[in-house]
């Protein structure tokens, strides 16, 4: 083998490896750099959670203990409404059911009167019809009675 032709072969491999050494040295840089762009951003995004999310959050807890004690509050009224509504309905419903009696009770006593009227006069029609037939020698009946 020619001398000529190790010492290219040298000289490539040397300047390969320089140009690994190299790209190493950029990887390692570039791996920092990126290292330091991560922590900023971190820091940056800490910062912003203390400055404005932390006291975001602490407003909504607070509202939300708020909202969930005027929830109660409003389900213990609600069931207040709910059992007093019932015992509302049930009272009317009752009254109604008083009131049909009542009507019943009066319609029938009516009914038992008006009956008992009727009867009497009819009773009192009869004695009278008697009373003015009998005096009658004839037998015919008074004018207007069929």
């Amino acid at each position: 083998m020619p001398a000529g032709n190790l010492d290219t072969t040298n000289l490539l491999l040397g300047i390969l490896a320089a140009v690994s050494v190299l790209e190493a040295i950029a990887l390692v840089a570039g791996g920092i750099l990126v290292y330091r762009l991560y922590n900023q951003a971190m820091r940056t995004v800490q910062q912003l959670e203390e400055r404005h999310v932390a006291p975001l959050v602490a407003r909504v807890d607070t509202l939300m203990t708020k909202v969930d004690g005027i929830l109660v509050d409003v389900k213990a009224i609600t069931t207040r409404i709910g059992t007093r509504t019932e015992r509302v309905d049930d009272a009317i419903q009752h009254t109604i059911n008083r009131v049909d009696q009542t009507a019943g009770r009066m319609r029938e006593s009516m009914a038992t009167r008006l009956g008992n009227l009727v009867a009497m006069a009819s009773g009192a029609r009869s004695v009278l019809g008697g009373l003015f037939n009998g005096r009658r020698s004839s037998g015919e009946a008074p004018e207007g009675v069929i």
